[in-house]
C-alpha cells in the first residue's frame, strides 16, 4: 500500500504487477477531481471537490458517466452514474531522481460513451517507458453537452470536466513523481478531437506542453453539432415537454430521471430523419458569453484554428488506414443505406456541405462524389471498398488533413508530426468485436481505433501479449514513438527505430507510415484529398485550407 497527499486529502493506492510485460507500477484509481455533478450541479461547470478527512482508498475505478455504448452493442444495459468525475494515476516511480513526463489520456466514444478505466486503457505498455499515465472520466452526451444557449446551460460541461482534470494534474502530479511542466494530452476519436479543441481553448492554455490527436480533430464536422439549442428543444418534445423558454427547459431537464437523458435520438430536420444514422448531436458548441461563465470554446473551429493554436505546443496527429470501416460498426441498416445512396443523388453530400448549400448544390455535390467513387456503377458489395474509402475521408481523414495544413502554417510555428497507422496483427480491435466481418470477410483492415491495442493493454480475450511476437515488437516500437514525443517533443530523437520522422509542412507533407515497418513518406492520399478540397473550395471555402 502507498499513500499520497493530494490537494483534497490523502489517497491510498497499491503497487501492482504488470501482467502483460512484467515488472511493477503504482496504481491509484477513482480519485475525484471535481464534485459530483448532481442535483443543482447537473449541466453546470465542474465544481471543487469537498476535501475529505482520513485516507481515501484509490484501488477501484470510479463509475463512468451514465451511458449506453451504442458503438458495439445497442442491447447493452445502461451503466455508470452521474457521479462520474474521477481520474486514475499510474506511475513507475513515486520518488524518481527527476520528475517524470506525464501523459493524460482523453477517451473516445463520440462524446456519447466510454471511460478511462483500465479494461480498454490499461497502463502496462506505456508506463514501462518512464512516463506517468493519467486517465479520466468526463460527462457525456446530454449530461455533458446539452446546450440551451443560456447562462444556466451554456454547453461544453464535458469539456470543462476535462479542463478540471488537467488543473488537478497541475496541482497534484508532483506528489506522484510527475512533472507538471511536461504534460502531454492525448486521445483518440472524440478524445483526439478534444485534444485539438484544448489546443485552441483559452481555458486550457498553460495546462499542457504537447498534444497527440488520434483519428479525430476539431476540423472533423461531427465534433460540432448543428443547431444545438434546437436539438435540446427536440429532446424536450420527445419527452413530452413543449417549450422554447430556456429557463423552463432547464428546470425540466434538471428534474428528469437520468435514464431519460441517455441515448437520445433527436433529429431536427428531414435530412437527419432520412439518414437514420447515429447523429452526434451533443458535442462541442460555440459557447455564448454571459459575462459570468468561463467559456471553453467559441466561434467556428476552422476560424479559430487559423488564428493559431497555443504558442509553443507541438502536436502529433493522424489516422488509421481504414477509418471508414467504423461506419459499418455504427450503421444500423447497411443494406438500407446502400439503397438510399443509389436512389438519392444527394445522400453522399457531407454534412457541412448539406447544411450550408442550396438544394441544387447538394444534388450536384452528391453526383460528383458518386461519380468519383463509383463511376456509373450501382453501389453494391462489388464496389463496397470504395464506399468505405468515402466514409474514411468524410468522417476522419479530410478533417485531419485540414487540421495539419492550417496548424502547421500559422504564425506560432508549432511543429506538427503527421502519421498514417497501418499495423496489421491479431490485435485489430473494432473489426473483430462488431458485425463488420459480415461485409469484410477475411480481409485484413486497420480500422478506426485499431491503433489503441498497441498503446494500451486491453483486458479482452485474444489480447494477451506473447513476448517476442510481431505484435510485441510493434507495441514496443509504437509506444516508444508516443513516449519519445512526450519526453522530448520529438518521436524519433535518435536512430533506435530505424527512421527519422520529419515535421509536416504544406509543401512537402511528410508523414510517418506506422505499419509493420516504419517508413517516412510524403503527400498521403493526395489525389483523393485534393478532390474533396476542390469541392469545398467551390461550394464552402470556409472548410478548406
Amino acid at each position: 500500500m502507498v499513500q499520497v497527499k493530494t490537494s483534497d486529502g490523502i489517497v491510498e493506492g497499491e503497487l501492482v504487477e504488470n501482467e502483460f510485460l512484467g515488472g511493477q507500477y503504482y496504481s491509484f484509481k477513482g480519485i475525484p477531481y471535481a464534485a459530483p455533478p448532481l442535483g443543482e450541479l447537473r449541466f453546470k461547470a465542474p465544481q471543487p471537490v469537498e476535501p475529505w478527512e482520513g485516507v481515501r482508498s484509490a484501488k477501484q475505478h470510479g463509475p463512468p458517466c451514465f451511458q449506453r455504448d451504442f458503438y458495439i452493442d445497442m442491447t447493452l444495459e445502461l451503466v455508470g452514474s452521474e457521479d462520474c468525475l474521477y481520474l486514475n494515476v499510474y506511475t513507475p516511480q513515486m520518488t524518481p531522481d527527476k520528475p517524470l513526463p506525464v501523459m493524460v489520456w482523453i477517451h473516445g466514444g463520440g462524446f456519447y460513451g466510454g471511460s478511462g478505466d483500465d479494461d480498454p486503457y490499461g497502463p502496462d505498455f506505456l508506463v514501462p517507458n518512464g512516463v506517468i499515465l493519467v486517465t479520466m472520466n468526463y460527462r457525456l452526451e446530454v449530461l455533458g453537452f446539452l446546450c440551451l444557449d443560456s447562462e444556466e446551460v451554456p454547453g461544453n460541461a464535458g469539456m470543462k470536466d476535462q479542463v478540471a482534470a488537467l488543473r488537478w494534474v497541475q496541482k497534484n502530479i508532483r506528489n506522484f513523481g510527475g512533472d507538471p511542466d511536461n504534460v502531454t494530452i492525448f486521445g483518440e476519436s472524440a478524445g483526439g478531437a478534444s485534444v485539438t479543441y484544448h489546443l485552441s481553448s483559452p481555458m486550457s492554455k498553460g495546462l499542457f506542453k504537447r498534444g497527440i490527436a488520434q483519428s479525430g480533430n476539431s476540423t472533423c464536422w461531427w465534433t460540432k453539432p448543428f443547431e444545438p439549442r434546437e436539438v435540446a428543444i427536440a429532446l424536450a418534445k420527445n419527452l413530452g415537454f413543449y417549450s422554447e423558454d430556456s429557463k423552463e427547459l432547464y428546470e425540466f431537464f434538471k428534474k428528469q430521471p437520468v435514464e431519460n437523458l441517455i441515448n437520445a435520438d433527436t433529429p431536427i430536420n428531414m435530412a437527419q430523419l432520412g439518414k437514420k444514422g447515429k447523429e452526434l448531436q451533443y458535442c462541442v458548441v460555440d459557447e455564448k458569453d454571459f459575462g459570468t461563465n468561463e467559456r471553453f470554446f467559441y466561434a467556428n473551429p476552422y476560424d479559430v484554428l487559423r488564428n493559431g493554436i497555443h504558442e509553443g505546443v507541438d502536436v502529433m496527429t493522424g489516422y488509421t488506414e481504414d477509418e471508414g470501416v467504423f461506419w459499418l460498426a455504427i450503421c444500423p441498416d447497411v443494406e438500407g443505406a446502400l439503397e438510399k445512396i443509389n436512389r438519392y443523388n444527394d445522400y453522399l453530400t457531407s454534412e457541412p456541405l448539406a447544411e450550408n448549400c442550396t438544394a441544387s448544390q447538394r444534388l450536384e455535390i452528391g453526383k460528383r462524389l458518386k461519380k468519383y467513387y463509383f463511376g456509373t456503377e450501382k453501389v453494391s458489395m462489388k464496389n463496397f471498398d470504395q464506399l468505405l474509402k468515402y466514409c474514411s475521408v468524410q468522417l476522419f481523414t479530410y478533417g485531419a488533413h485540414q487540421w495539419a495544413k492550417i496548424a502547421s502554417s500559422n504564425a506560432n510555428n508549432n511543429k506538427v508530426y503527421f502519421y498514417k497507422f497501418g499495423c496489421k496483427t491479431e490485435r485489430s480491435f473494432l473489426s473483430n468485436v462488431s458485425h463488420v466481418r459480415k461485409y469484410l470477410g477475411d480481409k485484413v483492415v486497420v480500422c478506426h481505433a485499431d491503433d489503441l491495442p498497441y498503446l494500451f493493454s486491453f483486458k479482452m480475450e485474444g489480447m494477451k501479449v506473447v513476448k517476442g511476437s510481431e505484435s510485441h515488437r510493434l507495441i514496443e516500437n509504437v509506444t516508444k514513438l508516443w513516449t519519445n514525443f512526450a519526453k522530448f517533443g520529438n518521436p524519433t530523437p535518435d536512430d533506435s527505430l530505424g527512421v527519422q520522422w520529419t515535421p509536416y509542412d504544406v509543401e512537402n507533407q511528410k508523414y510517418l507510415n506506422i505499419s509493420n515497418q516504419f517508413e517516412e513518406k510524403s503527400h498521403p492520399d493526395a489525389e483523393e484529398i485534393k478532390f474533396w478540397e476542390d469541392i469545398f473550395r467551390e461550394f464552402y471555402p470556409r472548410y478548406v485550407h
